[in-house]
Formats: C-alpha cells, sequence, structure tokens
C-alpha cells in the first residue's frame, strides 16, 4: 500500500510543468572606485606622516664650564666655539673621572 502510494506520487510529479527561472547576472564591482580609495589613502599617509628631517647643527655654540681653581675658588668659564669643535666621545669622561 505504501509502495503504490509514493509511485502514485511520482507519477504525479513527472507531470508537473517546472517554469524556467530567468538567469540573474551578477553586477561586476567597479574596481576603479576601491582602488582610488586606496589610492588615496595611501597618498594621504606619505603626506601626513612625512619623514623629518635632521635639524641642522648651529654654527656656533656656548659652552659653560665651572672649573676650580687656586685656594678651592670656583670659576665659570664661558667659552663660543664653533660645532664641530666641540665633539667629545662618550667615554671620555670615565677615563678623567675614575
Amino acid at each position: 500500500m505504501l509502495h503504490s502510494f509514493f509511485s502514485e506520487m511520482k507519477k504525479q510529479d513527472q507531470q508537473l510543468e517546472i517554469p524556467e527561472f530567468p538567469e540573474t547576472k551578477v553586477k561586476a564591482i567597479n574596481w576603479w572606485l576601491p582602488s582610488g580609495i586606496a589610492a588615496s589613502f595611501l597618498v594621504g599617509c606619505f603626506w601626513f606622516f612625512q619623514l623629518s628631517q635632521a635639524p641642522e647643527a648651529p654654527a656656533e655654540v656656548i659652552i659653560i664650564s665651572l672649573e676650580q681653581g687656586e685656594n678651592n675658588e670656583q670659576q665659570i668659564i664661558i667659552e663660543e666655539k664653533a660645532f664641530i669643535d666641540t665633539w667629545e666621545s662618550t667615554t671620555s669622561s670615565l677615563l678623567t673621572d675614575f
């Protein structure tokens, strides 16, 4: 009985007309729009984060030092030198202080 019921349903299903469904067209993404946004973003980043140039060294430097003179008196010595003449090794104080 079950077998005849389902075979009957199959026959009825085979006689049904199936309507044709229209094919949907997939819209193409405009690639110029996202690429334009990305390019604008990159240009903006380069413009915003420009590499800062190293500051120029001053032409002259004033050196103020405190030295102990005769009879334990302290003297303030003010010197004006060119910037190139003032370089000292970072470890030079280790040699003279200890």
